[in-house]
């Protein structure tokens, strides 16, 4: 779908790696306070920003804790979703 890899969680997209960037699918809810966090940024491979993913640098996930904060946070939104 989009170039990259990504990790599914019951059928659903949780997070993912492509061009060297992290994925994370935050949901809706939670984008907004997602994009305020350093080095993340609106997910747009199509050129429109898709609302509830986003990207973040590599900066932003330097250390184990940073990189967790967000793997837990694609995580806990796709266990809100039915299984696929």
């Amino acid at each position: 779908m989009f170039g990259g890899l990504s990790f599914l969680l019951r059928g659903n997209m949780c997070c993912g790696i492509a061009s060297g960037e992290l994925m994370v699918r935050v949901g809706p809810d939670a984008y907004e306070k997602a994009l305020a966090r350093k080095h993340a940024r609106p997910m747009d491979f199509t050129g429109k920003p898709l609302r509830g993913y986003v990207y973040v640098a590599p900066q932003g996930i330097r250390s184990q804790r940073d990189l967790g904060g967000w793997i837990e946070q694609g995580l806990a939104y796709a266990r809100t979703l039915p299984p696929r």
